[in-house]
Order: C-alpha cells, then structure tokens, then sequence
C-alpha cells in the first residue's frame, strides 16, 4: 500500500512515497519524470519519520550518508545505474562516462544519462552528483538550478539549511 507526504526543504517542497513502509520515491515540485499525483497512494504525515530526520540533517549538513531502506523499481539496468549512483561520496562528482565505465560498458554514457534522470528518489540515491565529461552541469529531473545548488551546497559553497 503506498502513502505519500509533503514536506519543507531549502529547495522547495518534496514528496516522499512509501510503499509498504520502504521510502520508494522522493519527487521535488515540477520534477520531470514525476508520476501522477494520484499514484502515491493517501497522504500520511507521520509514517517518514526516519526519511525526514536523516533529510533534515542533510539540509543541515550534519548528514553525508542515508541510510534508510529504499525501494528502487525500474529495469536492471536502471537499478544498476542507480546502485552506482548511491557509491558517488558526498561533495564528489561523476560523469556519465565515469558511470558507464564502472558498469562494464563505456560506450553506454547516453543509456546512464537516461537511467540517471528516472532515479524515483532524488537527493537520498545522488543522481544529483553526475556531471557531463566536460564537467558541465547537464540534464536533473529537479532542474539545473536545484542540481547547481545541491553540488554547491556539498561542496561548502552555500551553507546548511533547515526548514523543519
């Protein structure tokens, strides 16, 4: 049974599912691949209570590592980006090449970048972290603003937030 709740982050709302109580989906507003609202099941403001935590304390940069139990559904393929996803540390930076690479399959870059932008929980599996070859700021189903300012604010360069 899925539920779903909204809360408060420096930036903007975020929806957090769950699905049997594993976290399964963390959206921000206007996020490209974003389901139907009516997907994430009823609203309950107090089944996430660990997501909001271990969230408020990333925001606060008190937090450089989840670990919470997450539900990823999607393709192998995706689940092995996505897996490669939650290894990028904290503050650091991969291209898609790198990713492909680490996969087995260099020539792959185009098929991570789209596995990357279908990750269901955005900021918890860092699909945030991954930049172009070049070191330029490409696609982030959350916006270039909002991917600009996560890699920011985890490299020092914009302070800890809490809006909790």
């Amino acid at each position: 049974m899925k539920q779903h709740t909204v809360i408060p982050s420096p930036y903007g709302p975020l929806t957090l599912v769950a699905d049997d109580g594993v976290l399964c989906g963390l959206y921000m507003t206007e996020h490209r691949h974003r389901p139907p609202e009516e997907t994430f099941g009823s609203r309950d403001d107090a089944g996430f209570g660990a997501a909001e935590e271990q969230l408020e304390a990333y925001f606060a940069g008190e937090l450089k590592e989840f670990t919470l139990d997450l539900k990823l559904t999607g393709t192998p393929f995706q689940r092995r980006v996505w897996d490669q996803l939650a290894l990028i540390p904290y503050g650091e930076t991969r291209s898609y090449g790198d990713l492909a690479e680490a996969l087995g399959n260099p020539g792959a870059s185009r098929a991570v970048g789209l596995a990357n932008g279908k990750n269901p929980i955005s900021i918890i599996v860092p699909c945030h972290r991954v930049i172009g070859t070049s070191g330029s700021l490409t696609g982030y189903g959350g916006g270039l603003d909002r991917k600009q300012r996560l890699l920011a604010f985890e490299g020092g360069l914009e302070s800890g937030t809490t809006l909790f």
